[in-house]
């Protein structure tokens, strides 16, 4: 079994090889514009200046060629618009030409066609891309981009566009917005046409019919109903995060986005940095539009462009490298001065405030002010296994270990076998969730994709199934050898007598193989110890199912110290989820005082 860094480098070895050798002179890239074929041209010649997703993106690209309707025409007219408008600058407003990754986004971007049947029966070419996600790191001109496609959308957008650019907070969403109505008012000194106020620009009454309108959002999603977005701008959406397990970024976006049903092309474009944020929305939306890049998902109505280190290259021995630099920002000598990431890297290796800001905004690695941090959630995916429940034979011994609420959230259930052959631990999760808690919870969409892709389970009702949990257990005893079942003495007891009549019913013997599991830092800290040190070893002893709501509780969970040196994993935050955590660590304490062991 290869680690996630060798498959990535394969996966990026094999795209590269391909990119390289495919012909694109038919494509007539030149054609579109010169900058496309540079761009491309670029990426092709030089893969290691290049991360892995820059390189499928591009791939993609022509896979795409291949299957859809290219116009060029719309691509010319939108890049002459842009190089026609003035944006804010350190020389005051003046026209910019976009580099060549620019031309490569918007081409992307407003490039693709799909015929389509329309409304009236006839068939008619749609604009493919209905959702861009654009991460790139400080100065590669996120606010002129958002602007110019917010201003296209005001002007030759449907008569009753609505474009909107929304952020985080208030003051983030006004970055962008100033920069529109500032080019509005360039294009309209007179301001004949178009009537600004502080958060909306719209059309004044005209002889073309137009009244579509550009309007600054943020927060308070439940104000925002009625809407009919045309053209959706999110900024810095990596800021989003959880309160209480509700994030107003990630409800605004929603609310947006699901008002573009009776839109025929609708667009949607989130521009974003990396933050400290490391539990927020956009994980998942990023984790997605990798999986869309690697073609694990098909999803042609998404762009996505992705620039950070490749996952090999997390450390700071690669980090401080002006080759990841330039693969981070490709804007390096263009917007950005050669000087100034080596500047920054300096004050950063003297400052670890300094340090984690360099490492977020400027090449685009997430980061956490937290300085206890035990197995991330990026760890916990590098050590995804394929192997299946159904791929286990011989029934080999097993722990299983469960932590259970009642209504609140949801509730896991972990299993482990360790393979004497290859001396490595293989953890499973099961995860329950209430139907009436997943329509109610603040973070129900999340636990919705969840439940729809197969990740996480519901209970009818209100409560968390035991009888449910229960019957799973049984079913997993077919296929390995429970050897023994943990739990938290404290909140079991209706699951533990279900499992003891089971037990009792098939000839066993219920406190043989049930067992209480100390909650304590004592009790915790070997399994922690030897969870951490089998994960960290340069081929790993550990394996994680590959499930998303696993690398989430892993990702919630830092360790803390009692006065006596003790260890446990405990949340970040009170609101967040580490029941898989925990659960899959009680199985390690009882393969440790268990009297098989692991012999």
């Amino acid at each position: 079994m290869v680690n996630n860094e060798e498959v990535l480098r394969g996966i990026k070895a094999r795209a590269a090889s391909e990119l390289s050798a495919l012909d694109v002179r038919p494509y007539d890239l030149e054609g579109t514009d010169g900058r496309l074929l540079s761009y491309v041209e670029g990426v092709r010649g030089d893969s290691d200046r290049h991360n892995l997703y820059e390189i499928l993106s591009v791939l993609r690209y022509f896979r795409l060629r291949d299957r859809y309707l290219w116009r060029p025409d719309k691509v010319r007219r939108f890049i002459r618009f842009y190089e026609k408008l003035k944006f804010s600058g350190m020389k005051g407003r003046r026209c910019y030409k976009l580099t060549p990754v620019q031309v490569f986004q918007f081409a992307s971007i407003m490039g693709f066609y799909a015929r389509e049947e329309g409304v009236d029966g006839k068939e008619e070419e749609v604009r493919l891309v209905q959702q861009a996600v654009l991460f790139v790191p400080r100065k590669f001109s996120k606010t002129t981009s958002s602007a110019s496609l917010a201003v296209y959308e005001l002007l030759t957008g449907d008569t009753n566009a609505q474009a909107y650019t929304a952020a985080n907070s208030y003051k983030q969403a006004r970055i962008c917005f100033d920069e529109i109505r500032k080019i509005v008012k360039q294009i309209d000194p007179q301001g004949k046409y178009f009537k600004a106020s502080r958060e909306h620009i719209g059309w004044r009454r005209n002889k073309f019919g137009k009244e579509s309108f550009a309007e600054c959002l943020t927060g308070g999603a439940d104000t925002k109903d009625g809407l009919n977005a045309s053209l959706v701008v999110f900024d810095e959406y990596a800021a989003a995060k959880y309160v209480k397990g509700h994030s107003d970024g990630a409800a605004l976006l929603q609310v947006l986005t699901s008002s573009m049903g009776m839109r025929r092309e609708p667009l949607t474009v989130v521009i974003t940095t990396a933050s400290r944020v490391q539990d927020g929305p956009f994980q998942l939306m990023l984790e997605g539009a990798k999986s869309v890049l690697r073609g694990e998902i098909e999803d042609d109505t998404l762009f996505a462009s992705l620039f950070m280190p490749d996952a090999w290259e997390m450390d700071d021995a690669h980090l401080g490298t002006p080759e990841v630099w330039h693969k981070c920002n490709p804007h390096i000598g263009v917007t950005v001065r050669p000087d100034y990431y080596a500047k920054k890297w300096r004050r950063a290796l003297a400052d670890p405030e300094e340090m984690l800001e360099f490492k977020s905004k400027m090449v685009n690695v997430f980061v956490s002010d937290c300085v206890r941090d035990w197995v991330s959630g990026e760890l916990a995916r590098s050590l995804a296994s394929d192997l299946k429940p159904g791929d286990i034979h011989g029934r080999p011994d097993a722990m299983c270990s469960f932590d259970l609420s009642v209504s609140d959230d949801f509730s896991a259930v972990a299993y482990t076998v360790y393979n004497r052959t290859e001396k490595k631990f293989y953890s499973w999760c099961d995860f329950y969730i209430p139907e009436e808690t997943l329509a109610t919870h603040p973070n129900g969409a999340l636990y919705r994709y969840w439940v729809d892709a197969g990740h996480m389970k519901t209970c009818p009702g209100a409560v968390v199934s035991y009888d449910m949990v229960v019957r799973d257990i049984l079913e997993w005893n077919r296929r390995v050898r429970i050897v023994q079942v943990g739990y938290d003495s404290y909140k079991a007891n209706e699951v533990v007598n279900a499992l003891s009549s089971a037990i009792l019913s098939e000839g066993g013997d219920p406190s043989r193989i049930l067992r209480p599991v100390p909650q304590t830092y004592g009790a915790f800290t070997s399994p922690v110890e030897a969870f951490e040190m089998a994960a960290k070893m340069d081929t790993p002893r550990v394996a994680l199912a590959k499930n998303p709501v696993i690398f989430y509780c892993f990702g919630n969970a830092y360790l803390d110290e009692d006065r006596m040196g003790n260890k446990k994993p405990v949340k970040k935050k009170a609101n967040l989820k580490i029941d898989g955590v925990i659960a899959i660590l009680m199985n390690y304490w009882l393969f440790i005082n268990t009297e098989q062991g692991l012999a």
